[in-house]
């Protein structure tokens, strides 16, 4: 049973126990991101690219736009509705695509859902890179309300943790998970108690809930406060958090660590930080940290810094997630993924990955060097999602919940009226370092775009010259000499795979056994076990398999035959079991398809793409590796 099925289907006395303990998880996964927003939204509203008066208008405004944000776009967008698309569970972009995708079928709108999930995906790299740089930074820089000598140690400290951070990835994250959500709680209760703080300071602060003051500073001075939505936005960075990590908590928990937790704990905290700038304009230099007394600071940067690191572990699985996701639904080639838990699924670590994302975010924190200049990337990223998010919310209300068209064109509309606001006042950070996510997204997106269409093309190469499995079997069953065992060839399509063709050509010998595979990744995360193996048999010893997997589900062939058991005649025996491999040598062409350089782009990407046999997990010392060469 999923997180999901456990915190929402369970009735038994336990079941609210099960509900606060996957709460409390959500708050140290789902939440670490929003969280620790406090430590730089409100300060870059006010001396971030586009400064504002530290005045009563001002901070109302800010203030004002920063709770109905919270409002319309978490509370309402996220947690009451986005929630409700769930994939069998899962949630993110790719889940979505998925659910979108296994909904409508193939129609006229499926390219154009099929590049939002792309584009989605490839913000969310860039959003994973500026999240560890951008929090710890944030942190790390609370030592200079401390004492100013110690700024110039906040580089050094902020590299030092990022490395450490990175360095334990591959030892699993499971026993230091456990720490997560106490952890975050107490950081919760901390900033809480400061906002109230702040409050008595001064209550009249409070009034800037009224929506009238957000429309009042754009009423004051419309650019500014257009300008300003690419900072207030800040403080719902993390938001895609809660959709994705849906499939490990459940929306029943995130809910309530959101609604009962987060939400009210966050704004007490802006609510007393904007307190404090009215009493004392000159505390926007760091309002989060000056918020505390002198003695409290130290202990607030180490309590801030661990929630950040928090938040950083969050980005970082999240973005190993994807990468499998990516992988198992055809948009990155095989990598090396490493389950860290025997128990937990979703414990996973993609070496290449981790050390790719290490690199770029010191390149970050050495490039930017405060978490002011980097805090211009961060929105970009963020709103970009958010918008791509919105408009597959509207292909979703229009196709798949089949809303009334009124009800579904109204909420689509807001919020993507909302969304494009957040996103056209990010725009204008770009020469200040929105460009970065958005160069890494380009990246990305070509690359995912190109290993696509690449296996596109190779698979229509491959079909060109291809034997229909009947007519081998009629020419070839009878006339070849049989030897003893079982040879497994595995195939892309319903041809006889040119593994099999080759080792005829070459050996002259077909196995007493012939089992030509098929491993189809389904459009939900998970295949139930009993659902996993189609199997029809061919006559002449030979039998077509197809084995289903989820897009999160972990793929082991040799696990899969075994618990065939007789259904093929005779249980798998792994000595007597040979598996055969087709290895293409791809060559770029002029031949219509992709440019010259994406060619040769996707041609690296299979050099260097993980072997099929450590990918399937196949016996090294089974596998027969056969090479042809195809032009593309």
């Amino acid at each position: 049973m999923n997180a999901t099925q456990t915190a929402e289907t369970g009735h038994s006395p336990g079941h609210q126990d099960r509900l606060g303990t996957l709460a409390v998880g959500a708050i140290g996964v789902v939440f670490g991101d929003i969280g620790t927003s406090p430590l730089y939204s409100l300060k870059e509203s006010f001396i971030g690219h586009h400064p504002l008066a530290v005045d009563r208008e001002h901070i109302f405004g800010v203030l004002s736009l920063v709770f109905w944000t919270m409002v319309l776009v978490v509370t309402i967008k996220y947690v009451i509705i986005i929630l409700r698309a769930d994939n069998k569970g899962e949630g993110g972009s790719l889940a979505l695509l998925a659910l979108i995708a296994r909904k409508l079928g193939e129609t006229r709108w499926t390219p154009w859902v099929t590049i939002l999930g792309v584009i989605a995906t490839a913000l969310f790299y860039g959003d994973a890179i500026i999240t560890p740089a951008v929090s710890v930074l944030s942190a790390v820089e609370g030592l200079a309300t401390v004492e100013d000598s110690l700024s110039q140690l906040v580089l050094p400290i902020s590299i030092a943790i990022l490395i450490g951070l990175f360095m334990i990835q591959s030892h699993g994250t499971a026993r230091v998970g456990r720490l997560f959500g106490p952890v975050m709680v107490f950081y919760f209760a901390v900033i809480a108690v400061l906002g109230v703080l702040g409050i008595a300071r001064s209550p009249d602060i409070l009034w800037a809930l009224n929506p009238w003051y957000a429309l009042n500073f754009f009423l004051l001075d419309p650019m500014l406060a257009f300008l300003a939505l690419g900072s207030v936005v800040l403080a719902v960075t993390g938001a895609e958090a809660l959709y994705a990590d849906m499939g490990h908590f459940g929306r029943k928990a995130i809910m309530v660590s959101w609604l009962y937790i987060a939400f009210p704990c966050l704004m007490l905290n802006y609510l007393g930080q904007s307190a404090l700038l009215l009493s004392n304009p000159a505390a926007v230099e760091n309002p989060f940290f000056l918020l505390a007394p002198d003695w409290a600071r130290l202990p607030l940067v180490i309590l801030a810094t661990m929630a950040t690191v928090i938040a950083s572990q969050a980005v970082i699985s999240g973005a190993f997630s994807v990468t499998q996701q990516a992988v198992q639904l055809g948009f990155l080639p095989r990598l090396r993924i490493r389950h860290t838990s025997a128990k937990a699924a979703g414990q996973i670590y993609v070496p290449l990955t981790n050390w790719l994302l290490l690199i770029m975010v010191i390149l970050l924190v050495l490039g930017f060097r405060s978490s002011s200049n980097l805090a211009a990337a961060y929105g970009i990223a963020v709103t970009g999602t958010m918008f791509i998010t919105a408009c597959m919310l509207g292909v979703l209300t229009f196709a798949v919940w089949k809303w009334p068209p009124v009800v579904a064109g109204l909420v689509t509309g807001g919020f993507l009226l909302i969304d494009g606001l957040y996103f056209a006042s990010n725009v204008t950070k770009i020469p200040d370092g929105g460009w970065f996510p958005l160069l890494v997204a380009a990246i990305v997106f070509t690359l995912l775009t190109t290993w696509a269409t690449g296996r596109r093309l190779v698979r229509a190469r491959l079909h060109e010259g291809a034997m229909p499995i009947q007519i081998f079997i009629q020419s070839a069953g009878h006339s070849v000499q049989r030897v003893p065992g079982t040879a497994v060839f595995l195939a892309s399509t319903d041809d006889i795979p040119p593994a099999l063709l080759h080792n005829l050509k070459h050996n002259k010998v077909l196995h007493d056994r012939v089992v030509i595979l098929t491993v189809a990744i389904e459009q939900v995360p998970h295949v139930a076990p009993e659902a996993r193996a189609e199997v029809k048999p061919l006559g002449e010893g030979f039998y077509r398999i197809i084995l289903h997997y989820g897009f999160m589900d972990e793929i082991d062939i040799p696990a899969a035959l075994h618990a065939l058991g007789e259904a093929v005649g005779e249980k798998f025996k792994a000595m007597e079991t040979s598996y055969f491999l087709a290895r293409q040598t791809l060559i770029a062409s002029a031949r219509p398809g992709m440019a010259i350089w994406r060619e040769k782009l996707f041609a690296w990407m299979v050099r260097n793409a993980e072997s099929a046999m450590e990918f399937f997990k196949l016996p090294t010392n089974r596998v027969v590796e056969l090479g042809s060469q195809v032009e593309i």
